[in-house]
């Protein structure tokens, strides 16, 4: 793209798209192992970083920069890293931000599995983690200590739609010499920019909005900084975190329609929770477009729009959220989130069921919780769906 300064769209179709020789309108699949070199200099040259060029798919390759530099547009950050998954992502972060014996703050209701990975396996090599509610600052300056180096923000958080004021916590880090990544998968870069607002780090499991077919695994990590960028990208390549090129082929197709297919489900959503609230077998409603959300300025202020997820708590608790699932014909039943297709899960019987109780719900993942993943379907339809099985409920 010849034109730097362009609206989101635009770059959401052409940044990172390479002219190749014979004009390819799309990014080519540049399925290979390895590229053969011109000669020994060549090679040597590559190897040594004086010139630009590809070795190994595992630390390069042409499609996948493509992807990389276009969400790096999308997020006005320095470069792209994109990994195999949503995990490689995150596993990435971790391995190349934290040390031995360091400290992370994390917010509660994080990703199961970005927590639980730091419980069971990080913490063998002495890194600790306070798991706390970061929408309220006080928790998070109470929890640095002098070995804090990492504070990992999730907003809005999975599944309890938790929001934190990314500007204040970075600038309350950053007082302190720490680190800021936001997991910005559930807002995905069209309704929020974390590194405008002061994070150094943010990354997307792309599987979700990003590619939002339901077809791809994949995650990717964009740093603020060429710095940052340096830092963490050998460790992906190191560790072989890397993404497959036909992989970064899929989700450069799906992009191209991120913000048609989020503004879709958004304006369906924010119907579908006004209804939740008014329902008798519903307790509360979570979601950032309605005045009852805890953090309704905060979201019209860091976000630029509510997004398409929802949690909902059931009045009948844990076998209430069984029953929802259970009756459920158009919204598929299954976990992952941010696609064309609408999904519902229940926490606390599936993707957090692996949390004690009793952290679990400090964390406000309760047993009657709901996340549901509103879609592109027709919005009457989504509403005759939930209300013939909350009536079975």
């Amino acid at each position: 793209m010849k034109k730097k300064h362009t609206g989101f769209n635009t770059r959401m179709v052409h940044a990172g798209s390479p002219e190749d020789q014979w004009g390819s309108a799309v990014v080519p699949i540049y399925q290979t192992s390895t590229f053969s070199f011109e000669n020994a200099r060549h090679g040597a040259d590559l190897f040594a970083g004086r010139e630009k060029g590809y070795i190994y798919t595992r630390i390069g390759n042409p499609t996948i920069q493509a992807l990389e530099d276009n969400i790096a547009s999308l997020e006005n950050g320095y470069g792209g890293i994109a990994t195999a998954s949503g995990m490689g992502a995150v596993s990435t972060v971790y391995l190349s931000l934290l040390g031995k014996d360091s400290h992370m703050i994390s917010t509660a209701s994080v990703y199961g599995p970005s927590r639980s990975i730091m419980e069971k396996y990080f913490s063998r090599y002495g890194v600790a983690a306070s798991y706390v509610h970061t929408s309220d600052l006080e928790n998070i300056k109470k929890n640095i200590r002098p070995e804090t180096v990492l504070l990992y923000l999730e907003t809005p958080s999975n599944p309890t739609m938790e929001l934190t004021d990314i500007a204040s916590a970075a600038a309350l880090a950053h007082e302190h010499g720490i680190t800021v990544v936001v997991d910005n998968t559930f807002s995905s870069p069209w309704l929020q920019n974390p590194l405008d607002l002061g994070a150094d780090v943010v990354l997307h499991s792309v599987t979700k909005f990003i590619n939002g077919h339901a077809d791809v695994v994949g995650g990717i990590i964009v740093p603020k900084t060429k710095e940052l960028y340096d830092r963490i990208r050998p460790v992906m390549v190191g560790f072989g975190y890397n993404m497959d090129p036909h992989q970064a082929f899929l989700v450069h197709r799906g992009v191209k329609t991120l913000s048609l297919r989020i503004d879709k489900a958004q304006k369906s959503a924010m119907e579908i929770a006004r209804w939740l609230e008014k329902h008798p077998k519903v307790e509360w409603v979570k979601y950032p477009g309605l005045p009852s959300h805890p953090q309704y300025e905060l979201a019209r202020k860091q976000m630029k729009g509510s997004g398409t997820m929802i949690s909902f708590e059931l009045k009948g608790g844990y076998k209430a959220g069984e029953e929802l699932m259970n009756h459920m014909q158009i919204a598929l039943l299954a976990v992952s989130l941010g696609g064309v297709e609408t999904l519902i899960q229940h926490p606390a019987s599936m993707t957090h069921s692996g949390l004690p109780a009793e952290e679990r719900l400090e964390a406000g993942i309760t047993d009657g919780l709901v996340r549901y993943s509103v879609g592109i379907e027709n919005v009457e339809d989504l509403l005759e769906d939930l209300e013939q099985a909350l009536d079975r409920v």
